[in-house]
C-alpha cells in the first residue's frame, strides 16, 4: 500500500506551507510546491511508481508557477503605492504574483470618452518607468464600464480605453508588443449598477503586470 507515503507527502506539503518565518511570496511558492508534491505523490502511487519520487517531481512543477515576484516587481509595487497614495487607485499583489492596479474612472477617463485625463498621466508616467526598469514583464490592460447604455456602446468603449492606455505607455518607451488589451464592457461589475456609487466603481481600468518565471 502506498497510502502512507501519500500521507507523508501531504504532511510535508502542509509543513512547508505553514512555516511561520516565511513571507507572503515564499509562502505562495511553497504552497505551489506542496500542492505539486501531493499531486506528484498521488500520480506516482497511481501509476505504480514511487510516491516519494512522484512528490519530488510534482513539487518542481508546482513551484514553477506562472509568475514570480522578483525584487523588481516589489520595487514597482512600492513605487506605484507611493505615486497613487490618496488617489483612490488600488495597488495589490495578486495570488498568482501579478501586480494589479485598479484605476477608477474619475481619475482615468471622462464619461463616454477614451481620452486619458490629466490626473491619469503622472501615474502612467511612473508606471511606464517601472516597466522600462523591468523589461521582462508582461502587461494586460482591461477596460470596464457601468451598465448605462447598450453593449454596442460599452463594449468598444472599454476596449478603446485599454487601447488608449497602451498607446500612452508605448509613447513613453514601453514596447507595445508586451501589452495585451481587453475590454469587458459592463459584463464584469464589482458593485451594483443600481446606485451612482456602484456605477462609479464599475467604470474602471485594471492593469496587470506579471514577470514570467525563467527556469
Amino acid at each position: 500500500m502506498h497510502h502512507s507515503r501519500i500521507l507523508a507527502a501531504a504532511a510535508t506539503a502542509l509543513l512547508i506551507t505553514g512555516c511561520a518565518n516565511m513571507d507572503d511570496t515564499q509562502r505562495r511558492t511553497a504552497t505551489g510546491a506542496g500542492v505539486g508534491a501531493l499531486a506528484g505523490a498521488v500520480i506516482g502511487s497511481a501509476t505504480g511508481g514511487s510516491a516519494g519520487t512522484g512528490a519530488v517531481l510534482g513539487a518542481g512543477v508546482g513551484a514553477l508557477g506562472t509568475y514570480i515576484w522578483s525584487r523588481n516587481m516589489e520595487n514597482q509595487r512600492r513605487s506605484m503605492e507611493q505615486a497613487t497614495r490618496g488617489t483612490g487607485v488600488g495597488v495589490t499583489q495578486t495570488a498568482d504574483n501579478q501586480l494589479r492596479l485598479e484605476i477608477p474612472s474619475d481619475i482615468s477617463f471622462d464619461t463616454n470618452s477614451s481620452n486619458i485625463r490629466g490626473a491619469f498621466r503622472p501615474l502612467l508616467d511612473q508606471f511606464a518607468q517601472g516597466l522600462r526598469d523591468n523589461p521582462h514583464t508582461e502587461v494586460r490592460i482591461v477596460g470596464h464600464t457601468d451598465s448605462t447604455g447598450s453593449d454596442a456602446v460599452n463594449d468598444p468603449l472599454s476596449v478603446d480605453r485599454a487601447a488608449s492606455t497602451r498607446s500612452y505607455l508605448a509613447a513613453r518607451g514601453v514596447d507595445p508588443a508586451r501589452i495585451r488589451i481587453e475590454g469587458h464592457g459592463s459584463h464584469q461589475p464589482v458593485a451594483s449598477n443600481d446606485t451612482a456609487q456602484g456605477r462609479a466603481q464599475n467604470r474602471r481600468v485594471e492593469i496587470y503586470v506579471g514577470e514570467p518565471g525563467r527556469g
